[in-house]
């Protein structure tokens, strides 16, 4: 099981860098830490399990966080049915609307340990492609929340922090050009 020591800080270099394109079949270390990636977060959804093992609760982990330079990413979202979970390998957005949105109560990330004020813009709207763990084609379109934790992620393969995208002389810039959610 993960827990929050085994992923890495904002302050590891690891973060910065490009995360290189999975080659199918996936390895069984890939697909465990899959498994563990999708569990962590499922765990720190449900509050008696995210307190039982002092988890702080997130939607999504890219491999690299966890220390793996390659590129997959796993998102959790808790819905009316239950959690769903978007598990792509080498995902790459392929449409965005131009509706731009905002986190309101801000963006977090579980490599970041601090508060960090100010607004992340992001689309309204994604599509994103990439291959499910059989190596299939897969396309995925979201909105709103998960469509703004699908370009966090991404952002993540790409050596790219949400902290990058707020602008560190006005923080709350064009903020009234967005829309929070």
């Amino acid at each position: 099981m993960l827990k929050m020591k085994d992923i890495l800080d904002e302050k590891d270099p690891k973060l910065r860098m490009i995360s290189e394109e999975v080659i199918f079949p996936l390895t069984k270390e890939d697909l465990k830490n899959i498994d563990l990636m999708e569990e962590y977060l499922i765990n720190s959804q449900i509050e008696e399990r995210a307190e039982k093992y002092d988890l702080r609760p997130g939607m999504g982990l890219s491999a690299v966080q966890i220390g793996v330079l390659k590129r997959y990413i796993v998102i959790v979202d808790d819905t009316e049915e239950g959690f769903e979970s978007y598990i792509v390998i080498n995902p790459k957005i392929i449409s965005t609307s131009q509706e731009m949105i905002y986190v309101e109560s801000g963006e977090g990330c579980l490599s970041i340990n601090r508060e960090c004020e100010g607004i992340v813009p992001r689309h309204a709207r994604v599509t994103v492609e990439g291959y499910n763990i059989d190596g299939e084609k897969i396309q995925i379109r979201a909105r709103e929340e998960l469509a703004i934790a699908f370009q966090h992620e991404i952002d993540h393969l790409n050596g790219k922090l949400f902290i990058d995208r707020i602008d560190p002389k006005n923080p709350y810039n064009h903020m009234n050009e967005y829309r929070p959610i």
